[in-house]
């Protein structure tokens, strides 16, 4: 039987036996080519091949639903989106459709959350059979598509390899796309070759400049032979043993089977059908493809038990660019080309009814149905044919050039009227030397950039950039309040008393006077938590802070809620309130694998500041004491030490006093911290912070731990049982028996001046010298004998030994005790004279202290009120030298002297002349 294509290939294996020294395979390559849109074309079902976000495509389905008007559409999208399609009316496109899951089943939980999305633009073909099938009465439009959750189980690991190449500020984040018509060739050496002699860039050009172009004015015989064509070119020269090619067979499959089970239980005709999809999947061959009753299916495995959330978030030109890797301001340029060709054709667009952004003009009745044709072999005349170039069109250039020397002016460029004829000239030279009669957009970017960009860009924006602007820019869309998930709805009802328009994409400040307009305070808890849960840009605090025991009468406010809806919206996925997401969090984070007892006092403190829920924070509580009781090292006990003062703190002035698990905590910690800490000592992975951590814990809360039955002699045999081996360590255990009363603060200055009077020990005082000022943790009260340390080695410790180790005392400072720096400095101030004049006079307390006194200074024991009330109470006297802590040591009497109690008192007086002050002014007697 004849075929209309016969023709075509038999000039095509003509040219291979031309070729003969050409690849084997290449009669079989161009033949099946033509075999696979012939194929494609006997399909009862019509299949209208499209490619994503491509203007050719959406003006000749606009043109087909008018010709033929289907009553049932097949579209290339996940079969569980399709409820979400009516709420397309609520939004400004591009939007995106999501499906989202946090909690998974079935799937690796170090891969959650997982996200699906499915941008939809204005110019997209998918977006015109929607608008068709949801606007006319009768017609049915069936997603046929693989459901989201097969997406990620025919994925070959737990994230696809294209799931992560957006940016992280992009609208669409890391979620997978999901889009029709992915038409891009998987042969790298193909596009390579394409890109060569085309004489462009990126693929984006070479698919505008060779396949846009020429098919906007196509009829639909021509486009349709065309694009099956097209895919099937890419279709027979990609990879066939990659696991990608594996996927995209399976999903014809499972495509077809969804057709065909439709047509079976509904009894449609497939002449009133059409089934958009890809170009590359509309090439198929497989057994599995077809509408015909014996067509084999294909087994559809289960869904997981992984329950997935759905809903539309905003998205943007960029962010469809970057989700499917195509070349910057690609999707804009296709927006305005679709615009543009709008124009010309004077073509009706299919659009939902109220759609924002749209043109809202009045609904058409559609004309009668074209009856459709013989098929004819359109492609030997379009691949035999020279192409249509379009002419110059001078006023379109021209005011390409005007305006984007206007935009660079704005944005500190120096450029002028020549700069605007250069761009204008450049453009034509450039188009002629690509083989274009009619200069691109791409063309006049890159005369742009050459006529304009200098050396130095001096604003935030490019030539480049401009030129994007100037060509469509990088439009936003915008999900409408009909379309928000509850929360959402929720979260803009409740900031309504701020009188802001929260829905513009603008930055907008709210100014909160919590004294006059009291009912703001619900505002003002509601902005708190959004800063908690939401991205650091969407809210932010100008003036004020949410701490515990800190209360503020004004707060002001940066809102950006506009450009964050996608966030906003996600929220709306975990819940159904602000209060419910934020409790679901915290217990995720106190519960969660990497949950400590840092952690969990953490989510205790941000449960009090923003839910009033005792019970919450009781539970988050006591999990905290149970984490801390699992632990077994001690690398986050100055986080712990910090945290929960800061609890204590707060409790204690409260009038309900400490909840139970505070005690609980302190005890436990007490325990715990007793029981690794000679461990710790000697652990050389432990840092001298984490001891010091630990011992701040130990002192600082051991009243409130020995009151509630924490035993002492625990601690003691802990600092005991600890032998140290570093300096920095042994500094500290210093500090420690110094704290329990068994180093006495004149033993500390001994050993210390032996330290700095052993030339074998020098080089190690400064890391004894790191462990004191840590010891400022657990023994706040040794601050003036730091200072005195630091002094004595400021000016003892020889060159090559201090100057090395003044920048690691900076740094260890900085960034393990910062905390501590105003101690040590405040104290530093009342230690160290105020004035230069007063330097050279000063001596050093610890100096006056320790200085003997003059004999001539010491007053002669054998006069004064003392030694008269000595002479007349002997026994008195005995008493208060054994008070003193000297009895039997009397100095001996001078021989004419008479030995007796007094003269052992005066000599007593005479070594110890403060102590008589002390006893006279206790008796009263000057």
């Amino acid at each position: 039987m004849s075929s209309p294509f016969d023709p075509l290939r038999a000039q095509l294996l003509g040219a291979a036996e031309a070729l003969a020294g050409g690849p084997a395979t290449l009669p079989e390559i161009l033949t099946g080519m033509v075999d696979d849109v012939e194929h494609a074309l006997r399909e009862p079902l019509e299949i209208f091949p499209v490619c994503h976000h491509s203007p050719a495509s959406a003006l000749a389905m606009v043109r087909r639903l008018r010709e033929k008007q289907p009553k049932v559409i097949y579209l290339e999208l996940c079969e569980d989106l399709a409820p979400l399609l009516t709420e397309l009316r609520n939004c400004r496109l591009p939007v995106a459709l999501q499906a989202f899951a946090a909690e998974l089943e079935g799937f690796p939980a170090e891969s959650a959350p997982l996200s699906v999305i499915a941008p939809i633009t204005e110019s997209s073909a998918e977006y015109q059979a929607i608008s068709y099938a949801l606007e006319t009465p009768g017609v049915e439009l069936v997603l046929v598509d693989r459901s989201t959750d097969h997406v990620f189980q025919w994925q070959p690991g737990a994230r696809p390899e294209h799931a992560g190449g957006a940016p992280e500020d992009d609208l669409h984040g890391d979620a997978v796309g999901v889009e029709i018509g992915d038409l891009r060739p998987r042969f790298a050496e193909l596009e390579e070759h394409l890109l060569h002699h085309g004489r462009v860039r990126h693929w984006s050009e070479w698919w505008d400049q060779y396949v846009e172009q020429p098919l906007a004015h196509a009829d639909h015989d021509t486009y349709r032979q065309v694009m099956v064509l097209i895919g099937s070119l890419f279709r027979r020269l990609a990879p066939h043993d990659s696991a990608r090619w594996e996927s995209d067979e399976d999903r014809e499959r499972y495509m077809w089977t969804r057709i065909r089970g439709h047509l079976a239980a509904t009894g449609a005709d497939p002449a009133d059908c059409l089934y958009v999809c890809g170009a590359f999947h509309a090439a198929s061959r497989l057994p599995e493809v077809g509408s015909a009753p014996g067509t084999p299916s294909f087994e559809i495995s289960p869904r997981t038990g992984t329950t997935w959330l759905y809903g539309l978030i905003p998205s943007s030109h960029s962010a469809i660019e970057a989700q499917f890797g195509l070349a910057p301001g690609s999707v804009s340029i296709a927006a305005a080309t679709w615009q543009k060709q709008l124009s010309r054709t004077r073509l009706k667009p299919f659009e939902l009814a109220g759609q924002k952004g749209g043109r809202n003009s009045k609904k058409r009745a559609l004309p009668p149905p074209v009856a459709a044709k013989p098929t004819a072999d359109e492609l030997t005349g379009y691949l035999s044919g020279p192409p249509a170039l379009d002419g110059l069109d001078e006023e379109e250039l021209r005011g390409w050039c005007v305006d984007i020397v206007r935009l660079a002016r704005r944005n500190g460029y120096l450029a002028s009227t020549a700069d605007a004829i250069a761009v204008f000239e450049t453009s034509v030279l450039l188009a002629g030397m690509r083989g274009r009669v009619r200069p691109t957009p791409y063309d006049f970017a890159d005369a742009a950039v050459t006529c304009i960009e200098k050396d130095v860009v001096p604003g935030r924006r490019d030539v480049r950039r401009l030129c994007e602007i100037l060509l469509g820019g990088d439009r936003i869309g915008q999900v409408g309040y009909d379309a928000l998930p509850p929360l959402a709805r929720d979260v803009f009802d409740r900031l309504a008393p701020l009188g802001l328009n929260l829905e513009q994409r603008t930055i907008q400040r709210a100014l909160l006077d919590l004294t006059a307009r009291p009912e703001l305070a619900a505002c003002s808890q509601l902005l708190w938590m959004l800063r908690y849960l939401l991205p650091d840009h969407a809210v932010r605090p100008i003036m004020g802070s949410r701490r515990l025991g800190e209360r503020h009468f004004q707060e002001s406010w940066d809102l950006d809620l506009g450009r964050h809806q996608r966030s906003i919206i996600e929220l709306g996925y975990e819940g159904v309130t602000l209060e419910q997401v934020l409790e679901q969090r915290l217990r995720r984070v106190a519960w969660g694998p990497a949950a400590t007892a840092a952690v969990a006092l953490k989510a205790v403190e941000d449960s009090l500041l923003f839910l009033a829920s005792p019970r919450l924070t009781d539970e988050l509580g006591a999990r905290a004491v149970e984490l801390l009781a699992a632990e077994r090292t001690v690398d986050e006990a100055p986080v712990v030490l910090r945290r929960v003062r800061r609890l204590l703190g707060h409790y204690r002035s409260t009038a309900s006093g400490l909840p139970a698990w505070c005690g609980r905590f302190v005890t436990e910690g007490y325990a715990h911290y007793c029981t690794l800490l000679p461990t710790a000592f000697v652990d050389d992975q432990t840092g001298v912070r984490q001891v010091g951590a630990m011992l701040g814990f130990l002192f600082s809360m051991e009243s409130l731990a020995l009151s509630l039955g924490c035993d002492r002699t625990q601690l003691e045999l802990a600092v005991r049982q600890s032998h140290p081996e570093t300096p920095a360590k042994i500094a500290l255990l210093w500090a420690a028996h110094h704290q329990l009363g068994s180093l006495p603060l004149t033993g500390l200055r001994t050993r210390v001046d032996d330290l700095l009077g052993n030339p074998l020990v020098v080089p190690t005082v400064p890391q004894y010298v790191s462990g004191f000022v840590q010891a400022l943790e657990p023994v706040p009260r040794l601050a003036p004998f730091v200072v005195e340390i630091l002094s004595k080695a400021f000016g003892r410790l020889p060159d090559p030994v201090l100057l090395p180790w003044l920048p690691t005392l900076i740094t260890t400072l900085r960034d393990q005790a910062a905390e501590l720096v105003p101690v040590l400095t405040r104290e530093a101030g009342r230690t160290f004279p105020a004035t230069l004049d007063a330097l050279d006079a000063w001596i050093p307390p610890w100096r006056a202290r320790r200085a003997p006194e003059s004999p001539s200074a010491v007053a002669s024991p054998g006069a004064g009120p003392a030694a008269a009330f000595l002479a007349e109470h002997p026994t008195a006297g005995e008493a208060v030298a054994a008070l003193l802590g000297c009895p039997g040591q009397w100095p001996a009497p001078a021989p004419a002297e008479p030995s007796s109690p007094a003269t052992a008192a005066a000599g007593l007086l005479a070594a110890f002349p403060e102590s008589a002050t002390a006893v006279e002014a206790l008796i009263g007697r000057d």
